[in-house]
C-alpha cells in the first residue's frame, strides 16, 4: 500500500473564466433557466395499454420548464400506482361461484 496522498480534483468544465459559475454554460445569462430539452429516454411499451398510456404522458416533460415536471412525475406515479392497486382487487363473486 502507498501512504501517498491523493491529489485534488480538477474541475475540467470551467475556463477559469472570473465570475462564471462551474455549472453555467458559457453565454447563459446568470438566472435564466436552460431551455426545455428531450433527455432521449427509449420509453419501450409493455403490452398493458393503460400502463403504456400512463408512460407516455411522461414524453410530456421534454417541453416542459423543470418545475413543471413535479406534476406530471406525481399524476403519472399516481396513476401507475392506481392500476397496481386494481390487480389486488377481487371481483365480485358471480351467482354461481359459491358452490360447495
Amino acid at each position: 500500500m502507498s501512504d501517498a496522498t491523493p491529489e485534488p480534483v480538477v474541475d475540467d468544465q470551467t475556463d477559469g473564466a472570473a465570475g462564471e459559475a462551474p455549472d453555467e454554460a458559457p453565454g447563459d445569462a446568470v438566472g435564466e433557466p436552460a431551455a426545455a430539452a428531450p433527455l432521449g429516454v427509449a420509453r419501450e411499451r409493455t403490452g398493458h395499454p393503460a400502463v403504456d398510456a400512463r408512460l407516455a404522458r411522461l414524453a410530456e416533460v421534454d417541453a416542459l420548464p423543470a418545475d413543471g415536471h413535479p406534476e406530471v412525475y406525481e399524476d403519472v406515479h399516481r396513476g401507475l400506482r392506481d392500476e397496481l392497486t386494481s390487480l389486488d382487487a377481487h371481483p365480485a363473486p358471480r351467482p354461481h361461484d359459491n358452490r360447495s
